[in-house]
């Protein structure tokens, strides 16, 4: 009897905190976590790859509101959508609302990518990749890229009857890419390049099972590939800087060439490399969707068409045989920059955006809560 009591009044505090637990539950958002790891992953990229994600996150909305609960990518996740959740995500300050990723996609990007850090590093790195993409910067790369451009439409496009323009938009935006970021002209190396960034890429809307013969292995396989590429690279235009190059040739050039009060290198070289493959993905499907659905509207609508064809049929009359666009050639283009912009909130390209909460959030009578790795899945229907 005595054993009995004493196991009783040793369990009677636990009993008291769990009630009291119990009591003071937090609302969380409805909806379901599904399998361990998969959760919803599989459902929504089996969508993705239908084009029918849309349908498949308004379904959501119909089932449970604004706001609901998932899991994605192997993380907990909470689904939040509409002006409210808008506000929310891009109006709270870091404290409450981070940029970091899910671990899966930092672990295929790298940790000191932009969207990972915070603080006086998120500021640092961010300042020297604006001072690459400032307007002052990019005018003097205009021509490289009309020149892309022009080649690729000599290859791809002249005498052809039918093109399929998805694929040969991604082609075009990762060779600008390739000029830009690395200064690679065309070659075997900016292939082999190419081959090992679409193999990376892939993986990053994958479930992150990490087994010898998944998509998401593969991927970090060929992100392990790019870095060593990226920091080959690296090494040859430190070596060309020394040498007395310019420090404009490209984006690898200028973040090398970034230096602080003591004349010491301001980004590491892994925050150089990280922050390259972010703006290599980053850069790539997203102009890639943007021209293609502009293409599409062109072809669907004469009205517009002629009036971006007599636009640029105007500039046209000013070059010379052979002459390439330049920066004030660009400002020029008022009604096909009006087009982009329409084009871009009509379908918009990027579906949804990922952030983590840093702290418990109240939202939509619920509680988002801060938990390691959580992610906030905001759906942006109208860009």
């Amino acid at each position: 009897m005595t054993t009995l009591f004493t196991f009783f009044l040793f369990l009677l505090p636990i009993l008291l905190l769990l009630v009291r637990r119990r009591s003071s539950a937090k609302r969380v958002p409805p909806g379901s976590l599904g399998l361990p790891i998969i959760g919803q992953s599989i459902s929504l990229l089996r969508a993705m790859r239908a084009n029918t994600a849309e349908q498949w996150l308004q379904e959501r909305v119909r089932k449970y509101g604004p706001v609901s609960k998932l899991s994605l990518f192997g993380k907990p996740a909470v689904f939040i959508f509409g002006p409210a959740a808008h506000k929310l995500i891009f109006g709270s300050d870091a404290n409450t609302v981070s940029n970091q990723q899910a671990k899966s996609n930092q672990m295929i990007l790298g940790d000191r990518n932009l969207l990972e850090l915070m603080g006086e590093d998120h500021k640092r790195v961010r300042g020297a990749l604006v001072s690459f993409l400032k307007p002052e910067s990019l005018k003097q790369y205009v021509g490289r890229m009309d020149a892309e451009v022009r080649n690729h439409l000599q290859l791809n496009w002249e005498g052809k009857q039918r093109v399929t323009v998805l694929p040969l938009m991604k082609g075009l935006t990762f060779d600008i890419i390739c000029g830009l970021l690395f200064g690679l002209e065309q070659g075997t190396r900016r292939e082999e390049l190419v081959s090992r960034f679409q193999q990376m890429i892939a993986g990053i809307w994958s479930v992150p099972f990490n087994l010898p013969f998944t998509r998401y292995n593969h991927s970090l396989q060929a992100s392990s590939e790019v870095q060593t590429k990226i920091k080959e690279l690296i090494h040859e235009k430190r070596q060309e800087l020394e040498r007395g190059a310019s420090p404009n040739q490209d984006l690898i050039t200028r973040l090398l060439s970034i230096r602080d009060e003591n004349n010491q290198q301001v980004l590491s070289e892994d925050e150089i490399v990280h922050n390259v493959m972010l703006v290599m993905v980053a850069g790539h499907d997203t102009s890639a969707i943007l021209i293609t659905f502009m293409v599409r509207l062109l072809a669907n609508d004469p009205h517009i068409y002629a009036a971006v064809l007599q636009e640029q049929e105007e500039i046209a009359k000013g070059k010379a045989p052979g002459e390439f666009l330049t920066w004030e050639d660009l400002a020029k283009m008022k009604y096909t920059w009006r087009v982009a912009l329409e084009t871009l909130r009509l379908y918009p390209p990027v579906l949804s955006t990922f952030r983590t909460a840093m702290k418990d959030i109240k939202f939509g009578g619920y509680t988002i809560p801060r938990v390691e790795d959580t992610l906030g899945f905001n759906h942006d229907p109208h860009g």
